[in-house]
C-alpha cells in the first residue's frame, strides 16, 4: 500500500532528523547566523504549509469554512499558550556552546557566580521544555497522519509539504532539548534517552493516527479538526515563535527575507506534487 510505504519513509526520516539534532553539538557549532538562516527558511515553509496545504485539506474534508477556522483558531491559541507556559524553543545556541567550552578554571568561577540552590529548578525547566516540545511534536505527528489519511490512494508524495516542514524543524527542537539539558547538568545517558524518546514520538503518533484512529472515528469528524488545528499551530509557531527571532537582525535583513520567501515558495511548489484537495 502506497500510503503505508510513504508513512514508513517519513517516519524513518523524522527519527533520523531528530537524532541528528541531538548530536549536532558533538559535531559542529551551530552559530547564531546559521541558526537565524535556518529559522527564516522554516518559518516561511511552515506558514506556507499551513495556509496552502493544511487548511485546504481541512476544508475539503469538512465542507464548512466556519468549522475549519474555529479549529484553526483553537490550534493557534493552544500553541501560543503552550509556548508561553513551557517557554520552549531555544533558538540561540551560540551562548550555550560557548559556556560548554569554558576552561575548567573559568567553569569553576562561573559556577560560584550562580546560586547552586537554583540547579533543581533549572533541571525542572529542562523538563518543562521537553514536555512542551513533546506536545508540539504530537501535534506534528497527528497532522502528518491526518494529511496522509486525507490523501489516501493519492500520489506517492502525499503530505510532502507537511512532512518537509516537520523534518526541517525537528533537528532544531532536538537540539534545544540537548542544549538545555546539557547546560542544566543532565547526564549524557539522560540526554540521549530524552533525544531518542523525542525522536520516536512524532513517527509513532503519525502511525497511531493513520492506523489507529481510522477504525474508531469517522474521518469526516476528526480529520478536518486535526488538520485545521495543526494549521493554527503551524501559523503560531511561524509568526509568534520563529519570525520574532529574526526580524530585528538588520545586518542580515535581505538574506533572511529571501530565505523566508524561499520557504513560502517551496511550500507552494510542493502543492504541484500532492493529490488534489
Amino acid at each position: 500500500m502506497v500510503g503505508t510505504s510513504v508513512l514508513a519513509l517519513y517516519g524513518i526520516a523524522l527519527f533520523a532528523a531528530s537524532l541528528l539534532g541531538s548530536g549536532l553539538p558533538r559535531l559542529f557549532l551551530m552559530t547564531h547566523t546559521r541558526t537565524q538562516m535556518v529559522l527564516s527558511l522554516i518559518s516561511g515553509l511552515m506558514l506556507g504549509v499551513a495556509l496552502l496545504h493544511l487548511i485546504p485539506h481541512s476544508f475539503a474534508a469538512a465542507g464548512a469554512i466556519d468549522t475549519v477556522m474555529i479549529w484553526t483558531l483553537a490550534g493557534l491559541v493552544f500553541m501560543l499558550l503552550l509556548i508561553r507556559w513551557f517557554h520552549f524553543h531555544q533558538h540561540d545556541f551560540g551562548s550555550a556552546a560557548a559556556d560548554c567550552e569554558l576552561s575548567s578554571a573559568d567553569a569553576h568561577h562561573h559556577a560560584h557566580a550562580h546560586d547552586h540552590a537554583h540547579l533543581p529548578e533549572q533541571k525542572m525547566g529542562a523538563v518543562g521544555l521537553l514536555a512542551g516540545l513533546c506536545v508540539h511534536t504530537i501535534v506534528d505527528g497527528a497532522a502528518l497522519g491526518a494529511v496522509l489519511v486525507s490523501a489516501m490512494g493519492g500520489a506517492s508524495l502525499a503530505g510532502a509539504g507537511v512532512f518537509l516542514a516537520i523534518l526541517l524543524h525537528k533537528p532544531l527542537d532536538a537540539l534545544s532539548i540537548e542544549t538545555v539539558m546539557a547546560a542544566t547538568g543532565w547526564s549524557s545517558v539522560a540526554r540521549w534517552s530524552a533525544g531518542i524518546s523525542f525522536a520516536l514520538l512524532c513517527p509513532v503518533t503519525a502511525a497511531l493516527f493513520y492506523f489507529g484512529a481510522m477504525p474508531f472515528f469517522p474521518s469526516d469528524l476528526w480529520l478536518p479538526a486535526i488538520l485545521a488545528f495543526a494549521a493554527g499551530a503551524f501559523i503560531c509557531i511561524a509568526l509568534g515563535d520563529l519570525l520574532p527571532e529574526v526580524q530585528f537582525h538588520r545586518h542580515d535583513r535581505l538574506r533572511l527575507t529571501c530565505l523566508f520567501l524561499l520557504g513560502v515558495g517551496v511550500a507552494y511548489a510542493l502543492g504541484w506534487f500532492e493529490p488534489a484537495h
